[in-house]
């Protein structure tokens, strides 16, 4: 589809966009995945050419092959991004992916553990030894208290805790900037935490480090941290950061937090993204109704 215009609506996603390493991947696969497709069933990936039939059949033979309505759209949204840029720089006159409706999707609660799962996880489990165990507690618990992303932890520097205001700043998608309120004792954890780094003599100023590298924690060991600990604490078949988010979440609302700011706390671009958390919120209150109402 073009090796010049795909490079263009990389850079531009990179450097305007400001988007993270993993997603600039993500649409550099899947473009490059319709382009082949494009080449091998009609012969020809001219851009000119292309129109809704041809984005109506690759996606229909996505399906046919099982792929699930979630990355299907993600596809979709990709190939708009790329037609909605080669549209704003006149390579293109329409685009085609505008004809075209997106997946509907099943209805996915979000998986979270129990408040007593939790404080089995951070106060009666058993971390590793040394350095490397203070290491996996204080990854567990960070997700838990702050609700961050895998990539927002992987990227966290020391000078981002403001200390004095017991905050944390956070560099959330899309370069967007947000502030996580934070207790004194998790500050004071923090601050040995960085102390045990320096007798590691280790002075980068990103927070979890590498030792042996000296670079940021890469993400595979972070999911395998969680992961390993959640096994112990719950039963969930699901065991990654992404539920310790949902779990942060879940309980701010279970305990009274307005819907708004677990939104900011999140990060969330939309309240839409947010009101997830109602359902696991009335379906709580469906238990409650039926273990204490009479005719409950």
């Amino acid at each position: 589809m073009g090796n010049e215009q795909l490079s263009g609506f990389l850079n531009y996603l990179q450097f305007e966009k400001r988007y993270a390493a993993h997603t600039l991947t993500a649409y550099q696969c899947d473009l490059n995945q319709f382009s082949t497709y494009l080449l091998t069933e009609f012969q020809s990936d001219d851009i000119a050419g292309i129109s809704h039939f041809h984005v109506r059949s690759w996606l229909a033979g996505l399906k046919e092959n099982k792929m699930t309505a979630r990355a299907i759209n993600r596809k979709m949204s990709s190939l708009n991004s790329y037609f909605k840029y080669l549209q704003k720089h006149s390579i293109v006159d329409s685009n085609p992916v505008k004809q075209l409706h997106a997946q509907k999707l099943p209805a996915r609660l979000p998986v979270y553990i129990k408040e007593k799962e939790a404080e089995h996880l951070l106060e009666e489990l058993q971390f590793g030894e040394g350095f490397e165990g203070f290491t996996e507690r204080l990854i567990c618990e960070m997700f838990y208290a702050t609700g961050m992303r895998r990539n927002e932890l992987q990227q966290l520097k020391e000078n981002d805790i403001e200390w004095s205001l017991k905050q944390i700043r956070v560099l959330g998608k899309g370069n967007k900037e947000r502030l996580i309120p934070v207790s004194e004792a998790l500050l004071d954890t923090m601050r040995d935490y960085i102390k045990a780094k320096r007798e590691q003599e280790q002075f980068n100023q990103i927070y979890f480090l590498n030792l042996a590298s000296g670079e940021p924690l890469y993400a595979g060991y972070i999911y395998r941290t969680v992961k390993k600990y959640l096994s112990s604490a719950t039963t969930l078949h699901k065991k990654s950061p992404h539920v310790l988010r949902h779990t942060f979440a879940t309980h701010l609302l279970n305990n009274g937090a307005n819907i708004q700011a677990i939104k900011d706390l999140l990060g969330h671009s939309s309240l839409a993204a947010t009101q997830v958390y109602t359902h696991n919120n009335i379906a709580k209150l469906k238990e409650i109704h039926k273990q204490n109402h009479p005719r409950g």
